[in-house]
């Protein structure tokens, strides 16, 4: 079976298309990616603009007709925070089953925990005992933790990268009392929310997911040891911390020169690591380690397992 995967985040619409039955790794067969920064679009009320919901009926018309040139049996269509908060945004969603056909499913921010947290835990398997993840979003922040498939605890706050840069750090690049705000602000939000986990055994592996922060692991991040097909990237926090501080001395336009640093994330990167600092801060980790499956891959794993 084909399956593509329709993912309108608040900064990017992605589009995955794989091959896939129940109870086999999906494999990959193409990618498109529209970039979108919702959050820019964002009007005082909190809906969305008219420039904003036209740029949204377009990528998603978009990704439709990739997906059919793909030749999918299945389009998994799904939006997370920007749309799910928006006043506008049931009749934003309208709009785009109207003209593109497309009806995305919205997520709530609990949703996006498990289902992230369901990918992680099938690609490292039973074995790997009790996990916490982090995973960062656009719009939203989400944290589960358990030793099962669907987490024992899972929280989502809106301390996502691109949301966080646009309410903390106008500046391009920021200044050091920007910065500093957004760490107070996070550090506030995350100690309260840690405390929900306080009764958790230690984790046996603390993981990290999302394209976020995949490009902070491949800046300041290394290979771990072991054996197998897939690189294992490790971030330790005392890395992050020595690198945001200089990302944030350069200006948005530079920093793809940097690696792992790509165009869409370079102006939300510096917020992003500012937010993964202080989640690991607050949950008391030094390092973890980056799963490449995600969101998109819990959704394709969720759907086959419903298809049994």
């Amino acid at each position: 079976m084909r399956l593509g995967v329709l993912d309108v985040g608040s900064n990017t619409v992605n589009l995955l298309v794989v091959d896939a039955h129940r109870g086999a790794q999906p494999v990959p067969q193409s990618s498109h990616k529209s970039v979108l920064r919702l959050m820019r679009y964002l009007e005082p009320s909190g809906q969305i603009s008219p420039e904003g919901v036209r740029a949204v009926v377009d990528a998603v018309g978009a990704g439709a007709k990739q997906a059919a040139d793909a030749g999918i049996d299945e389009m998994l269509a799904f939006a997370t925070s920007a749309l799910r908060e928006a006043p506008n945004g049931p009749a934003v969603l309208d709009l785009v089953a109207a003209e593109t056909g497309v009806r995305l499913q919205v997520l709530t921010g609990e949703d996006e925990a498990r289902i992230t947290f369901l990918a992680v835990r099938r690609w490292y398997g039973w074995s790997a005992g009790d996990m916490l993840l982090f995973d960062i979003g656009g719009g939203s922040l989400e944290i589960a933790a358990g030793g099962s498939e669907n987490p024992d605890v899972a929280v989502s706050l809106p301390l996502g990268a691109g949301r966080t840069t646009i309410g903390f750090l106008p500046d391009d690049p920021p200044t050091a009392q920007q910065t500093a705000a957004l760490r107070e602000h996070a550090a506030g939000l995350l100690t309260t929310t840690a405390r929900l986990f306080a009764d958790r055994p230690k984790p046996a592996h603390v993981v990290g997911s999302s394209k976020t922060v995949r490009s902070l692991a491949r800046l300041a991040g290394s290979l771990a040891d072991g054996v197998g097909p897939q690189d294992r990237l490790m971030l330790r926090r005392s890395a992050l911390d020595d690198w945001v501080p200089r990302l944030a001395k350069i200006p948005a336009d530079s920093r793809p020169a940097l690696p792992g640093i790509t165009v869409d994330r370079t102006f939300q990167i510096v917020a992003g690591g500012i937010v993964l600092s202080e989640t690991m801060r607050a949950f008391k980790v030094t390092e973890l380690e980056v799963s490449p499956w995600a969101l998109r891959e819990g959704l394709i794993l969720l759907y086959l397992d419903r298809l049994g």
